[in-house]
């Protein structure tokens, strides 16, 4: 398959945006992010098949695309404006460039918060990514290899080359991808997405000592040097019952669909509530193919063990016939169930449409969203929750949306559109590539690098790999409102 470089000059980059970038990208440097991108000057489009002219070529550092011999995705200029504002915790440029990098995490003085190495310039690798640029997932590979392309012009120098390949979708598309990849001599995998792409290509990246950062959600994936930046129902469960906890709950319930997700959020919801110190009391589940809820809706509320208590005494009532009854019985008119259902907080592992209908019945039901604290997990992460009643003033857990906004808005700038839901992802892991490739350490990518525990910050907040390779993150508490979703409790800054 045929590969294309584009060249990419340093020069216009290295006073004042790359080594900007480059050094906010540790969050083990007690950096807030991976660095924010000036706005591009003409859009790049990242499904281009237009080749670059020569003077492109001298102003470009090094992308390699081998999606089906194509040609990489065309880059914009960058303009010289700078770098945008940075948070008041971050260090000074001039503190950063140049410092030797530290073999060893340290501790502040505070107690314990790791500091991971500062950053130098970047030197010569070669890193592949793997990405579904066609088949059914294309729409999400190809936005994925635009937050790429994002990262490589905000952090790479000239000497780092990204080599671009076609998964096409599939396991076999993939192994082949990583044939490619690691005959070209990467030195690292990232991606690919799906979690049978990630076990066709694990085997052969094992064998060859080549560490794969991939993108699924798929726990079970990971480990001996295949680590996953997906975001798992796991951590989710973890943190929004621990709040829920915190808030006096004690008896909770799951409704969930029915597959591998919901029986691992229905894992995860075990074991957070015991650990929390509660008790699971319910769990019911549905086939995610119906259309009609009713019937688990109906069996969580207990809804007809709770109206037949209604209707059996307003029989006892109506026998009795006297003045006190017949005032208890006005009492009862506007009721549809007698007595409250046996949790104080609900966890919806649904979303989309599924989640909307849901959510709708509970109430007709009779499960006072005022009196049952209702839950989710990252499946709420989206806009427009608030149309619907009974999820208004929900929690659940997803990275804080304030960083993940400033992408996105720079993201439109340059493609005209939102990203998906998951650039972020291909954008910290090709930051990441970047920014450790630049320390000079024999293994820039070896495990005592990838899995420190001061860990890192992207554009969806905190994460770290665990010895498992999964990633773990610090995720903020959102509550639901009527036209978007608050902070009710902020995501942690740094790993313990």
């Amino acid at each position: 398959m045929r590969n294309l470089t584009i060249n990419l000059s340093l020069s216009r980059l290295r006073a004042g945006v790359v080594m900007a970038c480059m050094s906010v990208a540790l969050m083990g440097c007690e950096q807030a992010g991976f660095g924010a991108k000036p706005k591009l000057a003409n859009p790049p489009q990242a499904t281009s098949q237009q080749a670059p002219t020569a003077d492109q070529t001298q102003q470009r550092g090094h992308m390699s695309h081998a999606a089906s011999g194509g040609v990489g995705p065309q880059m914009a200029n960058r303009p010289a404006d700078g770098p945008l504002p940075r948070p008041p915790v971050l260090p000074s440029l001039d503190d950063l460039i140049g410092r030797i990098p530290q073999a060893t995490t340290q501790t502040d003085a505070a107690g314990g918060l790791i500091e991971p190495p500062s950053l130098p310039g970047a030197r010569g690798l070669r890193v592949a990514i793997l990405l579904p640029l066609s088949g059914a997932n294309q729409r999400v590979g190809s936005a994925m290899l635009n937050a790429s392309q994002m990262a490589l012009f905000e952090f790479a120098g000239s000497d780092f080359e990204l080599l671009v390949h076609d998964t096409k979708g599939s396991p076999e598309g993939a192994a082949e991808a990583a044939r490619l990849a690691i005959g070209d001599g990467a030195q690292l995998i990232v991606g690919p997405l799906l979690s049978t792409s990630v076990r066709a290509v694990a085997d052969l990246a094992r064998v060859a000592a080549v560490p794969v950062v991939a993108f699924s959600s798929d726990r079970t994936v990971a480990g001996e040097g295949v680590y996953t930046m997906g975001f798992f129902p796991g951590d989710e469960v973890r943190r929004v019952v621990d709040f829920a906890a915190s808030k006096g709950a004690q008896r909770f319930a799951l409704l969930a669909p029915q597959g591998a997700y919901g029986d691992a959020v229905s894992a995860a919801f075990n074991a957070a509530v015991w650990q929390a110190g509660g008790f699971v009391v319910q769990s019911e589940f549905y086939p995610p193919q119906v259309s009609d809820f009713s019937e688990p809706v109906k069996r969580i509320a207990h809804y007809d063990d709770r109206r037949a208590a209604l209707m059996d005494q307003r029989r006892t009532l109506e026998a009795r016939g006297d003045e006190v009854s017949q005032l208890a019985l006005k009492r009862l008119e506007n009721l549809q169930t007698l007595g409250e259902v046996p949790f104080d907080a609900l966890l919806l592992a649904d979303g989309g449409k599924r989640l909307i209908a849901v959510a709708a019945l509970l109430p007709f039901y009779d499960v006072d969203p005022k009196k049952v604290k209702i839950l989710g997990t990252g499946q709420w992460d989206e806009a427009g929750l608030g149309a619907e009643p009974a999820l208004v003033g929900g929690w659940f857990a997803a990275p804080d949306p304030s960083v993940r906004q400033a992408f996105s808005d720079k993201y439109l700038t340059a493609y005209g559109n939102r990203p998906h839901r998951l650039a972020t992802l291909a954008y910290d892991a090709t930051a990441l590539a970047v920014v450790l490739g630049a320390q000079n350490t024999p293994q820039p990518y070896g495990v005592e690098v990838l899995a420190q525990a001061g860990g890192f910050a992207g554009r969806d907040g905190i994460f770290r790999f665990t010895p498992s390779g999964a990633a773990e993150r610090g995720l903020a508490v959102m509550q639901v409102q009527r036209k978007d979703a608050s902070i009710v409790d902020p995501a942690p800054k740094a790993f313990p």
